[in-house]
């Protein structure tokens, strides 16, 4: 079993470190979304090895992300495991902004891009969205959520 203490963010890794971790020798830790929110938690990986996390409370593992142990050992890179998601498409870009704003109000994971917006299966919300003349498509994909414009680890 690894024991993975650190995330090193796909976005903040330099050109220099990425050159430094073999990622062929990396494991996969293919992950739905709900369980990249956890940060302690058993996993197997794609090569059926045991990945314990153990990282900071709140940390949220993005598709890319490399995991490290105590000792900085690069043992793993996650990406997004594709899960039954609702994709929704609009004709019109007013129509695909009315949706955002909609389903952004009730506070869901939601994924956010230029041409769909993508949520986890949910009947009242997407006859929400068909009410308001747009399109869903029922697939199996890889769900990335944005973690929100005020997402950090603090203290209540």
């Amino acid at each position: 079993m690894h024991i993975v203490t650190k995330r090193l963010s796909a976005s903040g890794l330099s050109t220099e470190i990425k050159k430094l971790v073999d990622q062929k020798s990396l494991l996969t830790l293919a992950l739905i979304a709900e369980d990249r929110t956890r940060s302690r938690h058993r996993f197997m990986t794609v090569e059926g090895e045991e990945i314990n996390l153990q990282l900071q409370r709140g940390t949220v593992l993005r598709e890319g992300d490399i995991l490290a142990d105590e000792q900085d050992q690069a043992i793993a890179i996650v990406i997004a495991k594709p899960e039954p998601v609702v994709t929704v498409t609009a004709k019109q870009p007013l129509e695909f902004l009315r949706a955002a704003y909609h389903l952004g109000n009730r506070h869901i994971s939601l994924e956010i891009t230029e041409n769909y917006l993508r949520l986890s299966p949910d009947s009242v919300l997407e006859d929400m969205v068909l009410q308001m003349g747009l399109t869903i498509t029922h697939e199996t994909q890889p769900f990335q959520p944005e973690s929100g414009a005020y997402h950090h680890h603090h203290d209540h």
